[in-house]
């Protein structure tokens, strides 16, 4: 093995790079915190205080949040394509300039009061710029931490399930008429979200070929599973069962995900009778476990095996929808604690699954392969917050319940079409030899 592919003092600081990967998701993580912005977005369209918005008045508001994540999705495919051809610290660039210009433009049309405005502006623009920078610090750290996959999948996306925290816990107060309002808050966010993706982006760089950190030896197992399966090629792995299995597990648990946090907010106050201020602590307890989700779920994946992680994902979820559902007037710490699982195995998905793919198709090309699994985010994230605002939401969770219970067949079949894959892999080379 050439020194080029070894750890060595000459190349920069890994765990530097990391550490500017999980900043950077902070930043564009902040989208998650949209329930907190929509009822005073639809005040203010309607001329009425956010507390008199109705469920028809809010639907067309809470689908900015839709169109975010499909154009998040759709343009993390081509991302993990483009970061491998121009480079993590190029594309990152771009997306945090169209992410910070998409959230200040939606601050200048807001007075405007036309919502395919916003739709364009937060929505397509700002969820190009989410795209483009969410995809890169997977592919990117992936082949800087061969020695810990699922562990630092998970913190590469950490920092993104974390970003509506802060942002739940200071905005809703300047929202209202008697403070700087939801236009001036969407443009000083935009400027700050710029300055940070950018300025984290000069920090990251393409890790070697064949990178290994200095004084780690893989184990037998580990060399066992690059022996078994090679790196495919974005084509190779779309010609597979395998890749759609994984890709339908992950837009299934974004499907339940996404439809609690598209209406965390609107949720609690009707629920539990608090307001929105207080309603933004959930919103915020959702966001600190979709965070730790990412770590925790991703590390026991390295333990049990993905496939069991994902088992134990939908089966958690489905405890806690049905506990959801029976949470009445009154009980809004008793609310708090669906709210964290679900959080918990929304992270999750995101934490295992960029390691599932690499498990499945080598790390290699991990970035485009993974990026192009991502329009599972944009199916999940247009199904799920459509799904809960046009029913009731207790018709709506029960349909999630049955979508989630649905779900505990994948992961199986995942594991099942994986191993005989190895195996017909493991006859086709003792034929050759022999």
């Amino acid at each position: 093995m050439s020194n080029a592919s070894l750890g060595t003092s000459n190349q920069p600081n890994r765990w530097l790079i990391a550490i500017a990967a999980f900043v950077l998701q902070l930043a564009l993580g902040s989208v998650y915190a949209w329930s907190v912005f929509s009822k005073p977005i639809a005040g203010l369209f309607n001329g009425i205080p956010a507390s008199k918005v109705t469920a028809a008045q809010l639907a067309p508001i809470s689908l900015t949040f839709s169109i975010t994540l499909l154009a998040l999705g759709v343009t993390a495919a081509f991302g993990g394509y483009l970061q491998l051809r121009y480079g993590p610290r190029l594309i990152a660039t771009a997306g945090g300039i169209l992410y910070g210009l998409g959230i200040v433009l939606a601050g200048l049309i807001l007075p405007t009061h036309n919502v395919y405005l916003l739709y364009l502006t937060f929505g397509i623009i700002g969820g190009i710029g989410i795209g483009l920078g969410y995809i890169v610090p997977l592919a990117m750290l992936l082949r800087w931490f061969p020695d810990r996959r699922g562990f630092i999948t998970g913190l590469a996306v950490a920092g993104f399930g974390l970003g509506a925290l802060l942002i739940a816990q200071t905005v809703p107060p300047l929202l209202g008429p008697k403070s700087i309002g939801v236009e001036s808050t969407f443009i000083y966010l935009g400027i700050i979200y710029l300055i940070v993706v950018v300025g984290t982006a000069q920090l990251f760089r393409r890790a070697p070929d064949g990178y290994i950190p200095a004084g780690w030896t893989p184990s037998a197992t580990t060399q066992a599973a690059i022996s078994a399966n090679r790196n495919y090629t974005l084509g190779e792995a779309l010609r597979e069962p395998r890749w759609y299995v994984l890709w339908l597990i992950l837009a299934l648990n974004v499907t339940a995900g996404a439809a609690l946090i598209a209406v965390a907010s609107p949720l609690a106050q009707k629920f539990t009778v608090v307001d929105a201020i207080t309603a933004g602590a959930f919103v915020s307890t959702i966001s600190i476990f979709n965070g730790l989700g990412r770590l925790v779920w991703a590390w026991l994946s390295d333990a049990i095996g993905r496939p069991f992680t994902f088992l134990a994902i939908f089966i958690v979820q489905i405890v806690a929808f049905l506990f959801l559902a029976q949470i009445g007037a009154g009980g809004f710490a008793l609310l708090l604690i669906p709210g964290a699982l679900i959080g918990l195995c929304y992270g999750g998905g995101f934490g295992t699954m960029p390691a599932f793919a690499a498990d499945f198709f080598g790390a290699k090309n991990s970035g485009t392969i993974y990026g192009a699994m991502l329009t599972a985010w944009s199916a999940g994230g247009i199904l799920g917050p459509i799904l809960i605002s046009n029913l009731e939401y207790h018709t709506a969770i029960y349909v999630i319940v049955v979508i989630l219970v649905v779900s505990c067949a994948l992961p199986l079949l995942a594991r099942f079409l994986n191993q005989r894959q190895r195996s017909d892999a493991i006859e086709v080379v003792v034929g050759k030899d022999a």
